[in-house]
């Protein structure tokens, strides 16, 4: 950070591990003090302590953010502890894959309610603190399943809508000097997949093998590639970058 820019104040969603802990962790590199949210705050405590032995300055906070009044109260901690926060990872998650006759009414409003309502929620409550500043970052996390993918009507769904999501924001809050952006990741070591390749009966090593074959840079992602484009994201050079959605994932097909 230069001299005379303040220290930005960085909210990741999900952070506790993956790419959430990723992402945290390369934002407070890049000089920001991050409030790392999750589920259970208890699960914050690695990524908290990883970024302080590293110099930083970070806050584990517990909410669910498909709860409005948990996320008011986080936002708000944040802002008291840390300060205003003026830069928005959406990034927490979740999956209840099964095929479109097998998925039930809970399986749909669990995946839209933390995708898409936490997306809203989360950003709507920072959106304050972004326009009496003048400037902020809002980074959604949308993924390749929103170009389709078997077993994942809810996933895919949630997905392609925070990429519309995207987009409306970056219209209505330009003028405040907030920018948004979408990241959609493909193939990622992580225990999302790990979690998916367990769902489908598949060997771990063999299942990433077989994935990074079908990959044009041939390999499978790893959390810091996803972390990397968060950073360019929120920079200061990053301004006149608004409502894009960037496919990171190793090659120009999911």
């Amino acid at each position: 950070m230069t001299e005379n820019v303040p220290q930005r104040v960085a909210i990741v969603t999900g952070a506790a591990r993956g790419i959430g802990a990723a992402t945290a962790l390369r934002l407070a590199a890049d000089g920001l003090a991050v409030a790392v949210i999750d589920l259970d705050e208890a699960a914050t405590k690695g990524t908290v302590e990883a970024i302080e032995a590293a110099g930083g300055k970070a806050l584990g906070v517990g909410a669910d953010v498909a709860d409005a009044a948990q996320v008011e109260a986080a936002v708000a901690r944040v802002a008291t502890e840390l300060g205003a926060p003026t830069v928005l990872i959406n990034n927490a998650g979740v999956t209840r894959d099964n095929l479109l006759f097998k998925m039930t009414e809970t399986d749909w409003d669990t995946v839209m309610g933390v995708h898409l309502k936490g997306s809203f929620l989360m950003s709507k409550a920072v959106q304050k603190h972004m326009v009496d500043a003048k400037w902020g970052r809002i980074v959604n996390l949308s993924s390749t399943s929103a170009l389709g993918n078997r077993g994942q009507a809810n996933y895919s769904t949630a997905k392609a809508g925070l990429q519309g999501f995207t987009k409306t924001l970056a219209i209505e809050l330009g003028k405040f000097g907030v920018t948004a952006n979408c990241i959609a990741p493909g193939f990622i070591v992580s225990d999302m997949t790990k979690a998916t390749a367990e769902r489908i009966g598949e060997d771990w090593e063999t299942y990433v093998s077989a994935r990074a074959a079908a990959i044009p840079v041939a390999r499978a992602g790893q959390v810091d590639d996803i972390a990397h484009t968060v950073s360019f994201f929120v920079s200061e050079g990053a301004g006149f970058v608004s409502g894009q959605v960037i496919y990171v994932a190793g090659g120009p097909k999911a």
